[in-house]
């Protein structure tokens, strides 16, 4: 059957991606940054069966799509999986799905990346779910910075860091320092008889965080880093890291102003990036830490001068 351009773009905007058949289509199903409970897999794969062709693939950004739908089996399928509280999505120039890699529970992981994860996706997917962009949004939250789920190549890349402190009438001079020896980036080293930790390397990871056999390094504070501007594909741009460190709260709102700035400044079809690079991202970071774009909201999103 052949199938016209509107028919398509109309399913797309539901979730449903055309195959390279021309004939079927493939149902994008929204996970919590790729969790998914036990009856939701049953149900997702009842559906496939079902509806579909009985494949179901995972995609780069942590969802699920049941492949071999029909047209006409798409409103029966999506009836279907809404019962087990399943949905679609994630295509367009919107807020995509947020993804998160599993620092909850790795033993790496210095914040609680789901939780996180799933706050952004109701926040700014969910919140944001009618507001058009110049291009797509990508979000990423990693739980630190071995960076498995690159943060640093979305539009908004989240990074778990946590601070560490230095008591130097502590240190001992070791020979064979704990902090030195965990250290994987070369950051911490015996100079003249006490450890010496170099800023600029350091990346936070906090791997040394209270190994000092003699309390000299104590884990601090959690803080989240931030990329803006990353992208990947066709083009790949490396996201501009932010020089101020966050606190929670501040990530979030440093994300809502980040997704005004783009509907304000974004030229149609350019992707965030490129407004970084034309603003500078030194600009761009002083719009994130003022209140200017938030105070603007209902200007920048419905046209209501403030």
């Amino acid at each position: 059957m052949k199938l016209t351009a509107e028919e398509v773009r109309a399913v797309k905007n539901r979730g449903f991606l055309f195959n390279r058949d021309r004939e079927h289509f493939s149902g994008r199903i929204l996970t919590r940054n790729g969790v998914m409970t036990s009856d939701e897999l049953e149900a997702m794969a009842r559906a496939a069966r079902k509806y579909g062709n009985g494949t179901v693939a995972l995609t780069t950004r942590l969802t699920a799509e049941v492949q071999g739908l029909t047209l006409e089996a798409i409103d029966a399928f999506s009836s279907d999986i809404a019962r087990a509280g399943l949905e679609t999505g994630g295509t367009g120039r919107k807020v995509r799905p947020v993804v998160a890699c599993k620092g909850t529970v790795c033993v790496f992981g210095l914040i609680d990346t789901q939780a996180l994860g799933e706050e952004m996706h109701r926040r700014f997917y969910e919140g944001y779910a009618d507001v058009t962009l110049p291009h797509k949004f990508k979000i990423a939250v990693g739980g630190c910075p071995n960076n498995c789920v690159k943060p640093d190549l979305n539009d908004f890349g989240v990074v778990g860091q946590r601070l560490r402190t230095f008591d130097a009438e502590k240190c001992r001079g070791c020979k064979k320092c704990a902090v030195g020896e965990v250290c994987p980036m070369g950051a911490a080293s015996v100079d003249g008889g006490k450890l010496a930790l170099d800023e600029k390397l350091c990346n936070n990871c906090a791997r040394c965080a209270d190994k000092c056999y003699f309390g000299a390094v104590k884990g601090g504070q959690v803080r989240y880093k931030v990329y803006v501007g990353g992208r990947w594909g066709k083009l790949t741009r490396h996201g501009t890291p932010l020089k101020t460190l966050f606190d929670r709260e501040g990530v979030l709102d440093a994300c809502e102003k980040a997704l005004l700035l783009f509907k304000d400044q974004g030229r149609d079809g350019e992707r965030f990036g490129m407004l970084v690079e034309r603003l500078g991202g030194e600009r761009v970071e002083e719009l994130l830490l003022s209140e200017e774009l938030l105070q603007r909201k209902d200007e920048i999103l419905h046209g209501k001068p403030v």
